[in-house]
């Protein structure tokens, strides 16, 4: 029975994560931004390092947090996610100008280590269930195998009504037990797909409770989970009657087996601590809560506000979690934005020098997009090339017309809003509209796209600058 769920990616060795790897393994998915790369391999190997030293030290060493400058579409949030997945760290992006909408301001900001939290328990609880997925499959299928063949059965009888001498409970197991082998193999083979199961699956649906589950209720004096199990055995015990296909079926009751096999609070110790230790948030559109030359001529008070409240979190504080204490003094911070009108400078003081690394990410160039286009792994070329491939469509592209897309998307970006790379999505959305519409009835053949190709489709709407604002 093969496994159809995605394992994990397996843990790189920290000490093998120096600097200059880490440097090496972004470059396989982002090009450029040396600088910036450069400052979160040495913050991420200073949380190597930082492990190193002696305990006494250990707690005064504060993370290095950095503030990143540069327009959109260059490759800020890709770093830090890139970066947090190389260590499966648990990450965490969130807008800060959230925090300035209306009816938001004041709001509770300790959501954003609640909700780390919860990423950090889902990371673990993951990896736990995947080293208990063998285990956990072998008693799923016989769990299925009972779904399917019932291990007690009526006696066999005769037209006439009698019970054969043959009969009885070692005949009927015998019986029994070569059908169910049969029924496995099938079920192994894969033959099984079509056929649908009803079971007991865990009641995901909170019911009335949901009304309790806002921000901070998991702060409240008493055991939400215990108040909830009350219900739910006043409901049936927490579970709900599905049906569903043999494979999804098989994956749910894999799931559950493996949730009792993993030992929760062992899980839940441990996604604290990595919480605390290795924990990554993306504090994105720093610079909508800077004070800045705004619209109003004067300093925004909503927008201090929410440095004010940020403030407590990045510097190092205790945040109550239904799981625990946990505490924010070695998250590592990683802020980003424009900054076109205000300046980093227009921070709060206090603020600023919780940020101490600022490093600027520089726009994007006609070579840049050209390598974008071709170099790293998940290359926008190669995505369309397997998604047309699926259809039986080959795409072949020509050096020529790689360039004339980033001349195209360079040249986009200067007329209008300077988008960074995320333009280049637009305008290959745009490239192979026709294709992609027509790729069913095109199996079997190959599509050169070249030069001319690209400047047919695309030259023109470029050059009309009223088109190219809502196309492009």
């Amino acid at each position: 029975m093969s496994s159809r769920a995605k394992a994990p990616p397996p843990p790189r060795d920290p000490r093998t994560l120096t600097p200059r790897a880490i440097v090496e393994e972004l470059d396989r998915y982002i090009v450029g931004q040396r600088a910036a790369k450069r400052a979160v391999a040495i913050a991420l190997r200073n949380r190597w390092r930082r492990q190193q030293v002696s305990p006494d030290l250990r707690d005064e060493i504060a993370p290095k947090n950095i503030i990143m400058i540069g327009p959109t579409g260059v490759g800020k949030t890709e770093i830090a996610r890139r970066l947090a997945r190389l260590v499966s760290a648990p990450f965490l992006k969130v807008e800060a100008s959230k925090f300035t909408e209306v009816g938001y301001v004041g709001r509770d900001v300790d959501s954003i280590v609640r909700d780390l939290t919860e990423i950090s328990v889902k990371l673990v609880k993951d990896e736990e269930q995947h080293k208990v997925r063998a285990r956990a499959a072998e008693a799923a299928e016989e769990r299925l195998l009972d779904l399917l063949l019932p291990r007690t059965a009526a006696p066999v009888r005769t037209p006439s009504g009698a019970i054969p001498l043959t009969s009885g409970p070692a005949a009927d197991a015998e019986h029994g037990g070569a059908t169910r082998e049969k029924l496995r193999q099938l079920l192994r083979d894969g033959k099984l797909d079509d056929r649908e199961v009803e079971l007991d699956v865990q009641d995901t649906h909170q019911g009335m409770l949901e009304v309790f589950s806002g921000p901070g209720m998991d702060q409240i004096g008493f055991d939400v989970g215990k108040i909830q199990s009350l219900f739910q055995g006043r409901q049936g015990g927490g579970t709900r009657r599905r049906k569903a296909k043999v494979p999804q079926a098989l994956e749910l009751i894999i799931a559950e087996e493996a949730g009792r096999l993993i030992d929760m609070d062992k899980v839940v110790a441990e996604a604290i601590y990595r919480a605390e230790n290795s924990g990554i948030v993306f504090l994105d559109e720093i610079d909508k809560i800077a004070g800045g030359r705004q619209a109003g001529g004067g300093p925004d008070v909503s927008r201090e506000g929410v440095q004010r409240d940020l403030l407590p979190i990045v510097e190092g504080s205790s945040v109550t979690t239904k799981y625990g204490v946990v505490r924010t003094d070695h998250v590592l911070f990683i802020a980003a934005g424009a900054f076109h009108v205000a300046r980093p400078s227009d921070l709060i003081p206090e603020l600023q020098g919780r940020f101490p690394i600022r490093v600027e990410l520089e726009a994007l160039s006609n070579a840049d997009f050209v390598r974008i286009l071709t170099e790293p792994e998940n290359a926008l070329t190669r995505q369309y090339e397997a998604l047309l491939a699926t259809e039986g469509v080959r795409i072949e592209w020509h050096p020529e017309a790689v360039t004339e897309l980033a001349r195209l998307a360079t040249l986009a970006n200067e007329r209008m809003e300077n988008i960074g790379a995320r333009r280049l999505h637009t305008i290959l959305e745009r490239l192979l509209d026709e294709l992609s519409f027509e790729a069913p009835g095109l199996s079997g053949t190959q599509v050169p796209i070249t030069a001319a190709y690209v400047r047919e489709r695309l030259a023109g709407v470029v050059d009309n600058e009223d088109l190219s604002r809502y196309i492009l």
